[in-house]
């Protein structure tokens, strides 16, 4: 194993400068994958559990939805939420047992609302999941494949959790993944960074939002 005084951030910006590989980049229809922009995890003013890396994110979610929904291709949001039991969140919720913890955020409760800021559609999808990765017990895989999706853009929280797991799973089913930087965001920057660096070699291409908001422009 290789060791280093490196921060995180540092190492990030290292493989960002200088890629190992090449990118697996665009295919020919993306879906827009939103993962989990509820209170719980946005609303740093009234929850613990939320976090921001970028203060602009929810801002930049919102231009991406625009520009992929004028495409008319999909824009999916996902939220996490448990029955009264917490049963649904299996051995999971079973860790801690605080207001705080992931199995009590409750269907119908504050905690499980997506952000009032963001811009949501009628025609968007919107996913109950109970475990990080948005394949999980959910009918996306469905849709993406009813759409003829071969890209997702994954945007959300948090980046070392359920970005990470969706990205590897997308992967697994054999789409190009990209995770826009600015519109990922996690509780603390060691996570984030070295979460982004571990992606960006092996499962997914990370990319700006102004390449993102540019690419989806040109695209026919």
């Amino acid at each position: 194993m290789e060791l280093s005084d490196k921060t995180a951030r540092q190492i990030y910006k290292e493989v960002k400068s200088n890629p190992a590989r090449k990118k697996f980049g665009f295919g020919n229809k993306a879906a827009l994958i939103n993962i989990d922009l509820q209170k719980a995890y946005t609303r740093q003013d009234l929850f613990k559990t939320a976090y921001e890396t970028d203060p602009k994110q929810i801002d930049y979610v919102n231009e991406i939805a625009g520009l992929v929904r004028n495409k008319n291709w999909p824009v999916i949001w996902t939220y996490v939420a448990y029955h009264d039991s917490g049963d649904d969140a299996g051995v999971w919720g079973t860790r801690t047992d605080t207001e705080d913890s992931l199995q009590n955020i409750k269907f119908g409760s504050t905690r499980s609302e997506l952000d009032e800021r963001l811009d949501i559609r009628k025609q968007d999808h919107i996913v109950d999941k109970r475990m990080p990765s948005v394949f999980f017990g959910t009918h996306i895989e469905m849709l993406l494949k009813h759409y003829e999706v071969d890209t997702l853009l994954l945007t959300g929280g948090s980046t070392s959790g359920c970005v990470r797991a969706t990205a590897v799973d997308s992967l697994s089913r054999s789409f190009r993944t990209i995770v826009i930087e600015e519109c990922v965001a996690d509780k603390h920057e060691s996570y984030h960074f070295a979460n982004l660096t571990d992606l960006a070699l092996k499962y997914a291409d990370i990319e700006s939002v102004s390449y993102i908001k540019e690419l989806l422009r040109s695209k026919n």
